[in-house]
């Protein structure tokens, strides 16, 4: 019953997708978070734009704010629907229509950007953020959203509680379970979920809203004194205070096509280590997150490349790869790629090894290298003999990033010295 209910109902989407991304640096030195590419082929927005598509919601703004050309571009050439049936993807940057200011928040992104909903007449609006991997069929959660009455549903994923002070935790009513009772902001010693004691529910970053309530709740917050005009530090508070918020419970998503490996796979790659675990959860034979999963598609376009090719098979010259997802238009060529991904056109010269790295577009690495545990980005050139994630003091000297646990990272075009 709810499901055709929901069914009925006019969902417009909005895809917050302004994100600066520091902890990504220098990933996000010349582009948006939600632009990093990611898994060889994709941009990190094409997972949450897929699930919106996928679910069936087929109206969608895109709300921009730093250094969001390459954001742009991937959405326009990527991201067309059929207009005669009135079905868009449309980046709308910060326009400054009710101040002279930018986004100051996700909330104030959303206030600023009402016209866009006052054009659309939405009678539901699905926000949700660019920059996790995850599957996620949105109608099953504006059905729950509709079926409760509320205002505000909150998606969320259980997590341990020992991991609780890593995230905004949702505290929930024993006695009705899908009602939010409190917003914790990394808490240090949360209360487990009534059937899982072990458990917190951890905010996704993904909300249901009624649309005149949501229109309500950012007008009431932008002229709150001490607001940071956030959607999960006070737009949600703000309806759990009020009684009018419910949590959906990621575990209860059915995806087709998924397995019990992947099923409830979601990770913010925030940071580099997380962004480089995500990428190793892709390659195993049995991949923890399955790009393969045709029933649900994640949508992108990497343009008009030749197959990968693997060239040179004879003595200690053999151009292989294993464990790797190697994209179109690369070159393998006498060389060996292992637990690595690499984007399209990049090539690598004989003789060089590539293991547990992410090689992004058009990357050359020349004969005789060692590139390991690392991530290089667009354009880079890497010479003749030169090892990368070998030795960390000579990567901290070259002027590369070197996080705690050892990954390298190479930034966009950068000069490596032979």
């Amino acid at each position: 019953m709810a499901a055709a209910r929901g069914s009925r109902l006019k969902v417009l989407a909005i895809v917050l997708a302004g994100g600066e991304g520091k902890r990504l640096m220098p990933l996000t030195a010349d582009r948006a978070k939600p632009a990093v590419p990611f898994g060889g082929i994709y941009r990190l927005i094409d997972f949450a734009l897929s699930n919106v598509v996928n679910s069936g919601y087929l109206k969608v703004v895109v709300l921009t704010q730093y250094k969001s050309h390459s954001l742009d571009a991937h959405i326009t050439k990527t991201w067309r629907m059929s207009t005669l049936l009135g079905n868009y993807v449309a980046s709308v940057p910060a326009q400054q229509r009710v101040g002279k200011s930018w986004f100051a928040g996700s909330a104030d992104a959303i206030y600023q950007s009402l016209n866009l909903v006052h054009d659309e007449r939405p009678d539901i609006v699905v926000v949700v953020g660019a920059d996790h991997v995850y599957r996620m069929d949105f109608s099953q959660m504006v059905n729950q959203h509709v079926e409760s009455g509320v205002g505000c549903t909150v998606a969320a994923i259980r997590q341990p509680i020992s991991l609780a002070d890593q995230f905004g935790v949702i505290d929930v009513d024993p006695d009705n379970p899908q009602r939010i009772r409190e917003f914790l902001e990394k808490p240090s010693n949360p209360q487990g979920l009534p059937d899982s004691p072990d458990e917190v529910l951890a905010s996704m970053g993904n909300y249901v809203f009624t649309a005149d309530a949501l229109e309500e709740a950012v007008r009431v917050d932008a002229d709150r004194e001490g607001s940071k005009h956030d959607m999960g530090g006070d737009i949600v508070p703000a309806f759990v205070e009020a009684g009018d918020a419910e949590v959906y419970d990621f575990k209860d998503n059915q995806i087709p096509g998924s397995t019990d490996r992947d099923r409830g796979y979601w990770r913010d790659v925030g940071t580099i280590d997380s962004y480089y675990d995500a990428h190793m959860d892709l390659i195993s034979v049995h991949p923890v997150f399955n790009v393969y999963n045709e029933a649900w598609p994640i949508y992108t376009n990497y343009g008009p490349h030749p197959p990968a090719k693997f060239v040179h098979g004879s003595g200690d010259r053999i151009g292989h790869a294993v464990n790797s997802a190697v994209s179109p238009g690369c070159v393998v060529s006498g060389s060996t790629v292992s637990d690595s991904v690499l984007s399209p056109r990049v090539t690598v010269h004989s003789f060089s090894h590539v293991t547990r790295s992410v090689i992004m577009d058009r990357v050359e690495v020349g004969r005789s290298c060692q590139i390991h545990r690392a991530i290089i980005d667009k354009g880079v050139f890497v010479p003749a003999g030169v090892h990368i994630g070998v030795d960390h003091d000579h990567d901290r000297a070259r002027g590369f990033t070197v996080t705690d646990s050892g990954i390298v990272v190479v930034g966009k075009g950068t000069v490596i010295d032979s």
